[in-house]
């Protein structure tokens, strides 16, 4: 009798720690699904974040390329009598590419007078963060002492 009710009670124990185990496990599979499944959620919604952003981005740095590109340069006389200008544009952009960049060179003199305005076009394709060197020669005005250098427009890559 005694085995009898032994028996009955280990098999009663083995049931429920069965049980038990499944339960446990059925609890770690439920909470692993419902990590993962947010974790997918939060990766797409920080993608659709990152993407609207860079969309925004683009859409002002597309309206104001003047703002993105920096023109630097010096000038010199040469044996001609022209004035060589040399520059760089660099493209501070994040996101665009700019090409046909206009840049406005202004001529003045000692007394810093503003003797004569040209445009310039440098046909260069100008991706994010690259900078590119330009030359030109003009027959500067009489008395030009120094030329200064900027970016009126630019036109975007698709």
């Amino acid at each position: 009798m005694i085995n009898k009710q032994f028996y009955l009670f280990y098999f009663s124990c083995v049931k429920i720690f069965k049980m038990k185990a499944f339960i446990f496990s059925l609890f770690i599979s439920i909470t692993f699904l419902a990590c993962s499944e947010s974790d997918t959620k939060k990766s797409e919604k920080e993608k659709d974040s990152y993407e609207a952003t860079k969309e925004s981005l683009q859409d002002k740095e597309k309206k104001n390329p003047q703002n993105f590109l920096i023109v630097t340069g010096n000038n010199r006389n040469n044996l001609v009598g022209q004035t060589v200008v040399k520059g760089t544009i660099t493209n501070k952009a994040s996101v665009a590419t700019y090409k046909d960049v206009d840049v406005k060179l202004d001529f003045y003199s000692k007394t810093k007078t503003l003797l004569e305005t040209d445009k310039e076009i440098v046909y260069e394709v100008i991706g994010p963060g690259v900078s590119k060197n330009f030359k030109t020669k003009y027959f500067a005005p009489k008395g030009t002492d120094s030329v200064a250098l900027s970016v009126t427009a630019a036109k975007i890559v698709e």
